[in-house]
C-alpha cells in the first residue's frame, strides 16, 4: 500500500476497519455453523492467499492457489462463492455506515463559523456568502431551481429485495453498535443482534429463482420509497432551512428566505419500451396505480400519526375562522367517517380533523386498489392532492395565529413537503420508445391515409408531409383499425397515457422519450399519433396544442453532433414554436451517455456531450424556448457515472440554468437509497451542486480559457480513434467480447426484465450499452470508461506547453477534472493480469493474444498518462477513501473472478445446460457485482 493511502483519516478509518473486522468475524461463525467448517477454511486460504499476493507478486504461489480452486466440490465452491458475495455485502454496509458516522460527528462537532463537508449545504451557503450572495440573491434562485432524479430499471441489477432489506437491518444495528466504545451487556446484545441478522443475510438467497417480471421492478423501485426516501425528502428540506438561518442570519433574526418545494421524482420503470417487449400497456396501467397506492398509504399514516399527537382541547386553543368553516364542511360526512360515534373527539377538532383526512384518503384509496378513479370516486374522496394540500394548510395557518409555530416541525410540515413533492401520483412516469416503432406505424398511416410511400421521402419532406397530415381535418375520421398489430400496439400507449391522465391526473406522465432520435421529423411522428390518439389537437385559430411532452433523446456520437441542425429545424418549424410558445412549454432535451460512450469511448462521449449542451442552450436562448437537459446518465464512469454533486458542477457554465433531469440506474439505487441516511446525503450532495452551477442566474459567471476546449476536442478525437481502432477495426474484437467476459451467460439470468441484445448478431451495435460496459466490468477490463486516453495524451503531450495546459486544465476545469478523476476511478478498478484469464477463454488464441496485447499497452500507457496529468504518483490519491475502499476489495474479488473464469470454461464445453455448474456461475456475476458497487 501507498504511503499516502495510510495518512486516511485514522480515527475513521480505524473504526471502520474494526467494523469490518467484527462483521467478518460475524460471518466466519456463520460460514462454520451453516456451511461447515471446511468452506470457512477454504475461504481463508483463498483470502489470506491472495492477500499475500497482493503484496508479493509469486507466480508459483498464483498457480497454487487457481489449482485449489479447480480441487474444490460443487457444494464447497457454491457456498465459498456466497461467503464473498456477503463479505462484500457487509462491506458495503459498514462503509456506507462509517460515512454517515462520520458526517454526523462533523455535525455534532461543528463550531459557530466552521464548515462541514465540501458539498454540504453549511459549506454551500457559506461560499455564497463569501461571493455576496444575498438572501434576496438566494431567494431568486431558489424559486428557479428544478431537480427531478429519475429512477430506471436495469437489466444487470442483482439485488433481491429480501436482501436489501436485510441489509438495511444490519446497516440500523452498526448505527446502534457505533454507539457503545465500551464493553458492557447492551454492546454484546447489540451484536449477538447483529450475528442474528448476517445469519438471515446468509439465509437469504442472493439468486432470483425466476426472472424478474416489469411489476417487480416496479415494485423494487417502489421499495426505496417507503423504507427510506419519503423519511428523507422532509429531513432534507429541514437540513436546508436550518443550514440557511446557520449561515445567514444570527441567532435573534429568522431567514427571509422561503424555500419552495423543487424536488419531484420521474420513473421509467414500467414505461421505458425501448427494447423491452414486456412493457405492455396494461404494466404501463398498472405501475401508475401502483405509485399512486403507495402515496395514499403513507399520506394515511402521516394523517393517523398526527391525529393522534394533535390531542389539542378546543377550549384550550384559539381556530382560525377558516378552519372552523372547514370543520363545518366536514359535518355532511361525519356518519361515515366514525360510524360507530359520531360524537368522537368533536371537542378535539385538529385530532378530528386528521381522522377526517385520512378517511378521505381510504376513500381515495379504494378507487386506486381498483384502478379506477374521478368517475368512480365516492363522494367522500380527495379529489386531488390539492384539495388534500388546502385542509393541511388551514391546519397550518391555524397553529401560527395560535402561536403553536413550533408544532408544525413535528409532523406537519414534513406531511405538507411529501404532498407538495409526491402529490398522488408518487413520480410521473415517463414513456419511451425507439425512432423506428413510430417511423413503422407512420408509414402505414401514411399508405392507408393518402396512398403515400413513406420512405420515399427524405427527412426535411417528411416533416412537411408530417405538419400537412397534423393540420389536416380528415385525419380526426382515420380509421386505425385496418393497422397491423404492431402500430396498433404502438397507438394504444398513446390511448393509456391519455385514459390515465383522464383518470388518474395530468401529472402521472412525464415526458414522451424519443430514443435514438436523427431527425427533426422523428418529433412529427410522435405529435401524429398524439393526434390520433386524442393527445393533441388543432383549435379554431389554426394552433397545436398537446397533452403530451416530447422528448428527443440523442446517444450516438452523429446524433450528439446533429443536435445544432436538428433542433434548428424543429423550433424554426411555426407549428411546433407557437405550440411551445402558446403552452409556455419546456423543451426538454435528453443526451444518452451510455450508447455514446459505447460507440466512440470516454473521451469522445464526454466532450460530445459537453459541446451539445452549450449548442442546445445557445439556441434555447436564441428562440426564446425555456430549454431543460435530461442527463442520461449510468452507474458506471462508462455510462456517465460517478459522483452526482461533482457531475452536476462539472456542465458546461450557464448550461444548467436551476433545472436538472438526472436518470438514477437501477444498479445504484441501493447504494444512494438504501437507508434514509444515505439519501439525505446524495440527494443534499446533488441540490448543493444545482445550486453552484446555477449561479449564473444571480449574475455570478463561471468562465474558463478557450484553449482549454481546443484541446479537450484533441483529445477527443484522437480518443475516439483509438477506441473505435480497437471496437470497430481490430480483427475479432467481438468475439473477444463474448468469448473473453460472462456476456453470453448474462442474457440467461434472471435480473431483468429487458433482453441484452437489439438482435442475436455478434456486434457492436446489436448488444446494448449496459451489458456492453457490464461484460467488460466483470472481466476487470473497465476498458469503455478509459480506453483511448493514453494514445490520445501522449500524441499531443510531445510539446512540454501541451502537458503544463493539460495539467491546468486538471486544477481549473471543473469538467476535465470531473473526467479525469472517474477515469482513474475505473482504471483502479481495473485488473489486466484476471483480465488475462478471460482472454484465455478465447478460441481463436492468436486473435486474442494480440488484443490482450493491445489492451493491456493501452491501459498503462494510460495509466502513466494520467498519472502525469493529476501530478500524482499513484492513482486516486486525491480520493484515499475509495483508493482504500478498492484496494481492500482486491483480496476478495481476484478469487471470484479466477473461479469465474474456470466456470466459465467448464460451462461453455457442456453441450446442454447444467444447471449445477451454471448456479455458481451466476453467484459468481451476483458476488463480483457486489465487490465492485458498481458495473453497468
Amino acid at each position: 500500500m501507498s504511503d499516502f493511502l495510510k495518512n486516511y483519516d485514522a480515527i475513521t478509518d480505524s473504526q471502520l476497519r474494526s467494523c469490518v473486522k467484527l462483521l467478518g468475524k460475524l460471518l466466519g461463525k456463520t460460514i462454520v455453523s451453516h456451511a461447515g467448517k471446511d468452506v470457512y477454511l477454504a475461504v481463508e486460504k483463498l483470502r489470506k492467499g491472495f492477500l499475500d499476493l497482493q503484496k508479493n507478486k509469486n507466480q508459483k504461489k498464483h498457480d497454487q492457489l487457481i489449482k485449489y480452486i479447480k480441487k474444490l466440490d460443487d457444494e464447497t465452491l457454491k457456498n465459498v462463492i456466497r461467503s464473498f458475495s456477503k463479505y462484500f455485502a457487509l462491506v458495503n454496509i459498514a462503509e456506507e455506515a462509517y460515512q454517515h458516522i462520520h458526517r454526523e460527528k462533523l455535525v455534532r462537532s461543528k463550531k459557530p463559523g466552521a464548515s462541514l463537508w465540501e458539498g454540504s449545504f453549511d459549506h454551500t451557503f457559506k461560499e455564497f456568502k463569501a461571493q455576496s450572495v444575498t438572501q434576496s440573491d438566494l431567494q431568486n434562485l431558489f424559486d428557479k431551481i428544478e431537480y427531478i432524479p429519475v429512477f430506471t430499471a436495469h437489466p444487470t441489477e442483482a439485488k433481491r429485495r429480501s436482501k436489501m432489506e436485510a441489509m438495511r437491518h444490519i446497516f440500523d444495528t452498526v448505527l446502534e453498535l457505533h454507539e457503545y466504545h465500551v464493553n458492557s451487556i447492551k454492546k454484546q446484545e447489540i451484536i449477538d443482534k447483529l450475528q442474528a441478522q448476517i445469519i438471515i443475510l446468509w439465509r437469504t438467497d442472493e439468486v432470483r429463482l425466476k426472472k424478474p417480471t416489469v411489476e417487480d421492478e416496479v415494485e423494487n423501485g417502489l421499495y426505496y420509497f417507503r423504507t427510506s426516501i419519503f423519511k428523507a425528502i422532509p429531513q432534507v428540506y429541514n437540513d436546508l432551512e436550518h443550514a440557511l438561518k446557520r449561515v445567514y442570519c444570527d441567532s435573534y433574526s429568522i431567514s427571509s428566505v422561503k424555500i419552495p418545494t423543487f424536488l419531484k421524482f420521474g420513473s421509467w420503470i414500467g414505461g421505458d419500451r425501448d427494447g423491452n417487449p414486456n412493457v405492455t400497456p396494461e404494466v404501463t396501467r398498472h405501475a401508475v396505480y401502483m405509485h399512486a397506492e403507495t402515496a395514499i398509504k403513507e399520506y394515511i399514516d402521516q394523517a393517523e400519526k398526527l391525529a393522534a399527537f394533535m390531542t389539542h382541547s378546543d377550549e384550550l386553543v384559539n381556530l382560525s375562522k377558516e378552519f372552523l368553516n372547514s370543520l363545518e364542511s366536514d359535518k355532511k360526512l361525519i356518519s361515515r367517517a366514525f360510524p360507530n360515534n359520531q360524537e368522537l373527539y368533536s371537542k378535539e377538532s385538529y385530532r378530528r380533523k386528521f381522522k377526517i383526512i385520512s378517511y378521505r384518503l381510504k376513500e381515495y384509496l379504494v378507487a386506486i386498489k381498483n384502478e379506477s378513479t374521478k368517475s368512480n370516486l365516492s363522494e367522500d374522496a380527495y379529489k386531488s392532492s390539492d384539495e388534500l394540500l388546502k385542509d393541511l394548510y388551514l391546519i397550518r395557518d391555524s397553529l401560527l395565529a395560535d402561536n403553536d409555530e413550533i408544532l408544525l416541525e413535528f409532523g406537519l410540515n414534513d406531511f405538507i413537503r411529501l404532498v407538495e413533492t409526491f402529490g398522488f401520483h408518487l413520480m410521473s412516469l415517463d414513456v419511451r420508445e425507439e425512432s423506428t416503432k413510430h417511423s413503422n406505424t407512420v408509414k402505414e398511416i401514411c399508405k392507408q391515409y393518402n396512398d403515400i410511400n413513406y420512405d420515399e421521402y427524405k427527412p426535411s419532406d417528411k416533416l412537411t408531409l408530417l405538419e400537412g397530415m397534423i393540420l389536416d381535418p380528415k385525419l380526426e375520421k382515420f380509421d386505425l383499425s385496418n393497422l397491423s398489430e404492431d402500430s396498433k400496439r404502438v397507438l394504444e400507449v398513446f390511448s393509456v397515457v391519455n385514459e390515465l391522465k383522464e383518470k388518474v391526473g395530468s401529472e402521472v406522465f412525464g415526458n414522451y422519450v424519443i430514443s435514438m432520435t436523427h431527425y427533426a421529423c422523428d418529433i412529427f411522428e410522435v405529435l401524429l399519433l398524439a393526434k390520433l390518439s386524442g393527445l393533441a389537437r388543432i383549435n379554431n385559430e389554426g394552433n397545436l396544442s398537446t397533452d403530451i411532452e416530447i422528448t428527443p433523446l440523442f446517444e450516438t456520437i452523429d446524433d450528439l453532433q446533429r443536435i445544432e441542425n436538428i433542433l434548428n429545424e424543429l423550433l424554426s418549424n411555426k407549428l411546433y414554436f407557437e405550440m411551445l410558445k402558446g403552452q409556455s412549454s419546456t423543451q426538454e432535451i435528453m443526451l444518452g451517455y451510455s450508447d455514446s460512450c459505447k460507440d466512440g469511448g470516454i473521451l469522445s462521449s464526454s466532450y460530445s456531450l459537453y459541446k451539445a449542451q452549450k449548442e442546445i442552450i445557445q439556441i434555447s436562448k436564441q428562440y426564446g424556448i425555456p430549454c431543460r437537459i435530461f442527463h442520461g446518465r449510468g452507474g458506471t464512469v462508462g455510462r456517465g457515472g460517478g459522483p452526482t454533486h461533482n457531475a452536476i458542477l462539472s456542465q458546461p457554465p450557464g448550461t444548467v440554468n436551476g433545472k436538472i433531469k438526472i436518470t438514477e440506474q437501477g444498479e445504484v439505487l441501493s447504494y444512494k437509497y438504501g437507508n434514509m441516511q444515505t439519501s439525505c446525503y446524495e440527494i443534499e450532495m446533488a441540490i448543493s451542486g444545482l445550486l453552484k452551477a446555477s449561479t449564473s442566474l444571480i449574475g455570478i459567471e463561471k468562465e474558463y480559457d478557450s484553449t482549454y476546449e481546443d484541446l479537450m476536442n484533441q483529445l477527443s478525437n484522437l480518443g475516439e480513434g483509438s477506441y473505435r481502432n480497437l471496437t470497430e477495426d481490430t480483427d475479432g474484437i467481438m468475439d473477444y467480447f463474448y468469448e473473453g467476459t460472462p456476456i453470453q451467460e448474462l442474457s440467461k439470468l434472471n435480473i431483468g426484465s429487458r433482453p441484452a441484445h437489439r438482435s442475436g448478431a455478434r456486434s457492436k451495435y446489436s448488444i446494448r450499452a449496459i451489458p456492453w460496459v457490464f461484460g467488460w466490468s466483470l472481466s476487470r477490463h473497465t476498458l469503455p470508461a478509459w480506453y483511448g486516453l493514453g494514445t490520445a495524451i501522449k500524441s499531443i503531450t510531445n510539446e512540454s506547453e501541451k502537458l503544463d495546459t493539460l495539467k491546468n486544465m486538471y486544477q481549473e476545469w471543473p469538467f476535465f477534472r470531473s473526467l479525469f478523476d472517474n477515469i482513474q476511478m475505473a482504471l483502479s478498478k481495473a485488473d489486466l493480469v484476471v483480465s488475462k484469464d478471460y482472454a484465455d477463454l478465447v478460441k481463436n488464441k492468436k486473435q486474442s493474444s494480440a488484443i490482450y496485447k493491445k489492451i493491456f499497452e493501452e491501459y498503462q500507457l494510460s495509466i502513466e498518462s494520467l498519472l502525469k496529468v493529476t501530478e500524482n504518483q499513484d492513482l486516486l490519491k486525491d480520493n484515499e477513501k475509495l483508493a482504500l475502499s478498492i484496494y481492500r476489495r482486491k483480496p476478495y474479488l481476484d478469487p471470484l473472478n479466477y473461479i469465474q473464469v474456470m466456470l466459465l470454461e467448464k460451462n461453455r464445453l457442456e453441450a446442454e445446460h447444467n444447471e449445477e455448474l451454471f448456479n455458481p456461475l451466476i453467484r459468481t456475476i451476483h458476488a463480483i457485482s457486489t465487490g465492485l458497487k458498481n458495473t453497468g
